[in-house]
């Protein structure tokens, strides 16, 4: 399938799947529906209108790829992109979303930013959150939520729930799990018909362990409560993604393809990678592959080893390259 919208949701290692969606697009010579005026999101987080991708003129004028964020809104998605087009977007456990979204925000984020740490702003969130400035504090409360379209300040109300995670349902073929990461990675391949090269990735905008804070049990369960339409989001398609995983794959031979995929990246990092591993921002060697620094997180990158032949230079320069320089090389290449 070369057909494919992703819903890129923040905080999600949506931009480790960014970076898969941009190869496979280079690798298969497809367009990318980029955001206009070279910006890096698609007029996030105003919901998402046609007019906000590049030299978007008229309804059936197709691209292949779309996966920078937006906030969705199906009617005008469907304008941009083919009616045959695979949708798909990705979740992430509440509890480890709102800490990185506290740290990696912290500075940006009205909510976040009077409060000493994540904790203190467990205890009495609405002590420090404004509904009233919705857009400034989308990122500290129900987020999923917001970036599939909906009203994260709504009521938690059963009826309402429902008719949302059927509304979901409705819109996108596959909901991943960020929290099995390689799973989902397995599950795509397979839902897109793509082989293990194109689901293959190095985990990207990934924040050092020393800015990870530490939840209190308290924090967890009050981030159930104040994010309660994101939990039950979660709870959820957690259920339809296993279910999903034993219908069309089987335990047995997920184990197995994960595997290889690990055994594969394993590879791909010895041939590319100097350190093995992502280093911190400090230590990143070439600054034009260094990645947007946010808030209080130290987020890693890659350093290249010396003398790689052209062609493998090129495809680990690929993997490695961060989410704004990606997007601003695809831009002067579709749009010169």
């Amino acid at each position: 399938k070369t057909n494919v919208m992703f819903l890129k949701t923040h905080k999600t290692a949506s931009s480790t799947i960014l970076n898969i969606m941009f190869r496979f697009a280079e690798r298969y010579n497809l367009t990318v529906a980029l955001p206009a005026g070279q910006l890096v999101h698609l007029g996030y987080p105003d919901t998402f209108l046609a007019s906000f991708v590049e030299e978007f003129q008229a309804v059936g004028q197709n691209y292949n790829i779309m996966c920078n964020h937006l906030r969705f809104n199906p009617s005008e998605v469907q304008k941009v992109m083919a009616a045959n087009t695979f949708y798909f977007t990705i979740l992430r456990n509440p509890i480890r979303l709102l800490e990185s979204s506290y740290v990696y925000y912290k500075s940006s984020v009205p909510a976040f930013r009077t409060s000493k740490d994540v904790n203190e702003y467990l205890a009495s969130p609405t002590k420090y959150y404004r509904p009233a400035d919705y857009k400034q504090n989308i990122y500290a409360r129900n987020i999923m939520w917001f970036d599939l379209g909906y009203d994260n300040n709504a009521e938690d109300d059963k009826k309402y729930i429902q008719s949302v995670l059927k509304d979901v349902e409705q819109n996108f073929h596959l909901i991943l799990i960020a929290d099995y990461f390689d799973e989902s990675m397995i599950l795509l391949k397979h839902s897109l018909c793509w082989d293990l090269d194109d689901a293959i990735y190095f985990k990207l905008n990934t924040r050092s362990q020393d800015t990870v804070q530490t939840l209190t049990p308290e924090s967890e369960e009050q981030i159930k409560v104040w994010c309660s339409l994101d939990w039950k989001l979660y709870l959820h398609f957690n259920q339809s993604f296993w279910r999903k995983i034993e219908e069309t794959i089987g335990l047995e031979e997920l184990e197995k393809e994960v595997n290889h995929l690990r055994t594969r990246q394993k590879e791909l990092m010895e041939t590319c990678l100097l350190e093995q591993e992502a280093v911190g921002k400090d230590h990143i060697k070439d600054k034009a592959l260094l990645p947007f620094q946010s808030g209080a997180a130290n987020i890693l990158g890659y350093n290249l080893k010396q003398g790689l032949d052209n062609r493998t230079l090129r495809t680990c320069q690929q993997m490695v390259m961060p989410e704004l320089q990606y997007t601003s090389y695809l831009y002067a290449v579709q749009h010169p």
